[in-house]
């Protein structure tokens, strides 16, 4: 094989995590592949989107929950830009809503960093290629949210500030509603959550990645 078609055959990749010891470890582990080369990292979804533009590589992987701009705010400025991008979801969180919302916005994979020695390569083989890589089981929570009747935009909110510890009252003035109307979604946000309290909603919101804490 001589150099270019060598070159063809290397699937480029930018790495975006605001982890250092995170970043060393995936550099480490592509350093042995000799179909896989390291073009670029980033620290945030600002630095992912300039690199992306600059580097046009052929995998990103992307993490989640970054300061400033967000892996997911990133994934669908990328992908309106380049709708063809693949991009891999690095993450240590395996809620349901955070995936879906992720392969919603265009991620061809979603991975926990807990499996990546074990399946970093192989996915970001099958997705070079073309494919989509779900374990079983964040696969059967996307199902189970996708089927779930799903938390209106005025209960997250509701629930955001039920996690700031905020009273009723409180909420109802920061959204402009009344304290009637703060209990009705109260009630809803229990019902859709399974859950008998605050407490025990914001725990089960957080988890699924519905709210961040």
């Amino acid at each position: 094989m001589d150099e270019r078609s060598a070159s063809a055959a290397t699937i480029s990749i930018l790495l975006v995590d605001d982890h250092p010891f995170l970043r060393e470890g995936v550099a480490a582990v592509l350093q042995r592949q000799d179909d896989m080369r390291l073009v670029g990292e980033a620290e945030n979804g600002e630095q992912a989107i300039e690199r992306f533009r600059t580097l046009k590589p052929d995998v990103v992987l992307m993490d989640l929950q970054m300061p400033g701009l967000g892996g997911l705010e990133a994934i669908t400025a990328i992908r309106s830009e380049a709708p063809n991008a693949r991009i891999v979801v690095l993450t240590t969180f395996d809620g349901d809503v955070q995936a879906y919302r992720a392969m919603k916005a265009g991620a061809s994979a979603y991975l926990l960093k807990s499996s990546l020695r074990k399946e970093l390569v192989d996915t970001v083989r099958a997705v070079h290629a073309g494919g989509r890589r779900l374990s079983p089981e964040i696969a059967e929570k996307i199902a189970m949210y996708a089927i779930d009747e799903r938390l209106s935009e005025r209960e997250i909110d509701v629930l955001g500030l039920i996690s700031e510890g905020l009273s009723n009252k409180t909420i109802a003035h920061r959204l402009s509603i009344t304290e009637a109307t703060v209990k009705t979604h109260l009630k809803s946000i229990f019902l859709k959550l399974d859950v008998a309290d605050r407490t025990h909603a914001v725990t089960v919101a957080a988890r699924r990645g519905i709210i961040s804490l």
